[in-house]
């Protein structure tokens, strides 16, 4: 015990100035006091740390659940959601803390059924019961819960509204409670909207490199196949779509088939077809303007288009500008995904219509290649047949005139001989002419398939067999015999391969006096005695359809002769 000297008081001992109990008591109060402080201190810090998480990342799928996140965590609610306002899908991130699987399904129909009826509010809503909200249709523990629900704002506009269900220690949401989470709110909107636009970044971004990756192969003159394969490549990476596919009208144009599917079921749905009457599609055909929809049913389509996936969201975009729809642009997304938005629609838009312009630059090129084509192909004909052949035709006339002047026979026969090479040639240049002379669109027709026929039986032969051509084989000669002539030359060229032995092959294909001829000759083995005529026989039989002839014959010089000859109608 401290002692207190003082001459005045003639060494008596002095008492504390506090006494033991009451300094208990001012103890007790500074602790009382400085509790609130020191829990304010630690919800500040809680506040902050929240308001860094959410503000650090600017996924957009991944934001909203870190919101909902630490907005539960922050105010020690049992559950949290955000709904979007206005979105009739009612889309909800949702976390929860021991809460059963029957009550959270309560929950989400509940705050989804408020959202769509606008029942949110653009202020903070503070509730001792679920029940007191107006329009609430939960039942069961649901309705007795602590509600809390702040509005998040983005550019002044209610975005959507955060919601927190019950507190963990069972008591009420308390203002402290309502100022931290409007708090985090604010921060949450600012998270929102630097997403979108990282978001809107990105896509612009991905958008401008697949236009100009379109312009860019079109102008190098890839094919229109492979254009279309990577637009319908770039819009489903663009919208972040599970299949993309391209559809084009049939000839008719009644029905849209898909040419070109992208995605990693996409060959599930070649060649599936679509009515224009009646589908998503085909209002997107006709009318020319991009069509979104939520659900896969309001498509009005196929399964088979979706590629085996459950499909949710669909987005159908037309290619060209209304009036001159060259056909639509579809993506689709999973069962369950985030519908497409207005912003994706747009871009998707925007894309197929300059993807479509480029389209239509190239095949304006490819018009002008064919005319310039078919110039230059009408002035060598003209050319071969006004100067070529006339002068070939001239010279033969003078060797045939001076036959009879020869005196020797050797000299003669090689003359002859001359004469029968020139008007070969002249028979050569005729049927190029009858080539020069066709339209282009029969360049895939009877004469140059038999040419890519020949050529490759070139391969397998190990020498390239002679072919000679005449007549007008692709304007004169009809699909049903073309066909049956093609099957005969393959068989003929295949049993030469596979049988004869040769060194040498001839072909000579000729339209004349309204009748179709194909001769095949080698110098192989030939015919042998009671071999196998099975596929004689067929080649014969498609001769006797037709109304022609088949013979086949060992020449004496050695080798096989194969003719096939039919009647051309008139």
């Amino acid at each position: 015990m401290r002692r207190w000297d003082n001459p005045d008081m003639g060494g008596r001992e002095r008492s504390p100035v506090v006494p033991p109990m009451r300094l208990d008591e001012l103890l007790s109060e500074l602790h009382v006091r400085l509790g609130p402080a020191l829990s304010t201190r630690d919800h500040v810090n809680a506040l902050l740390e929240a308001v860094v998480t959410v503000g650090g990342d600017l996924d957009p799928e991944s934001v909203p659940r870190r919101i909902v996140e630490s907005a539960t965590i922050l105010a020690a609610a049992r559950c949290g959601a955000l709904t979007r306002a206005g979105d009739e899908s009612g889309t909800v991130w949702f976390t929860s803390v021991d809460v059963p699987r029957d009550e959270i399904a309560g929950l989400e129909h509940a705050l989804c059924a408020l959202e769509r009826a606008g029942a949110g509010g653009l202020r903070p809503v503070r509730l001792a019961h679920m029940r007191e909200l107006p329009g609430f249709d939960g039942f069961g523990r649901v309705a007795s819960r602590a509600f809390l629900g702040v509005p998040i704002r983005v550019r002044g506009e209610v975005f959507g509204h955060l919601h927190l269900v019950g507190k963990l220690d069972g008591a009420q949401f308390d203002e402290q409670d309502e100022a931290m989470v409007s708090t985090l709110a604010c921060a949450a909107g600012v998270a929102i909207e630097n997403a979108r636009l990282f978001e809107a970044t990105r896509r612009r971004e991905t958008w401008l490199h697949a236009s100009s990756e379109v312009t860019t192969s079109l102008l190098c003159e890839v094919s229109p196949p492979e254009v279309l394969a990577l637009m319908a490549r770039s819009a489903r990476e663009m919208t972040g779509g599970d299949v993309a596919a391209v559809l084009l009208p049939e000839e008719d144009r009644t029905r849209l088939r898909i040419v070109i599917a992208d995605g990693p079921k996409a060959d599930n749905i070649a060649h599936a077809e679509v009515p224009v009457e009646g589908s998503l599609g085909g209002r997107v055909f006709t009318l020319g303007h991009p069509i979104a929809v939520a659900d896969f049913a309001e498509a009005e389509m196929p399964a088979a288009v979706a590629g085996g996936i459950r499909p949710g969201p669909v987005l159908v975009v037309p290619i060209g500008a209304p009036g001159a729809v060259r056909g639509v642009l579809t993506v689709f997304k999973q069962a369950g995904s985030a519908p497409f938005n207005q912003a994706e629609s747009r871009m998707l838009h925007s894309f197929a219509g300059q993807a479509a312009i480029a389209l239509e630059l190239a095949e304006s090129r490819r018009d002008a290649e064919r005319l310039r084509l078919l110039e230059d192909r009408d002035r060598i004909a003209k050319d071969l047949h006004d100067v070529v052949i006339q002068r070939l035709f001239g010279v033969a006339m003078g060797l045939t005139s001076i036959v009879r002047m020869v005196e020797r026979p050797e000299g003669s026969v090689r003359l002859r001989h001359a004469i029968d090479e020139l008007d070969d040639t002249i028979r050569h240049i005729r049927s190029t002419i009858f080539a020069l002379q066709a339209p282009l669109d029969t360049l895939g027709g009877l004469r140059s398939r038999i040419v890519s026929l020949v050529d490759e039986s070139g391969t397998r032969l190990g020498f390239m067999p002679s072919l000679r051509m005449d007549g007008q084989l692709d304007n004169q000669v009809p699909g049903e015999i073309a066909e049956q002539a093609l099957a005969v030359l393959r068989e003929a060229l295949s049993n030469i391969v596979r049988h004869a032995k040769a060194g040498r092959a001839d072909v000579h294909v000729q339209v004349a006096d309204r009748r179709f001829t194909l001769v095949v000759r080698d110098n192989g083995m030939g015919i042998p005695e009671g071999g196998r005529r099975s596929g004689l026989r067929n080649l014969e039989e498609r001769a006797r359809r037709l109304g022609g002839g088949f013979e086949v014959v060992s020449p004496a010089e050695g080798g096989t002769r194969l003719s096939w000859s039919v009647p051309l109608p008139r």
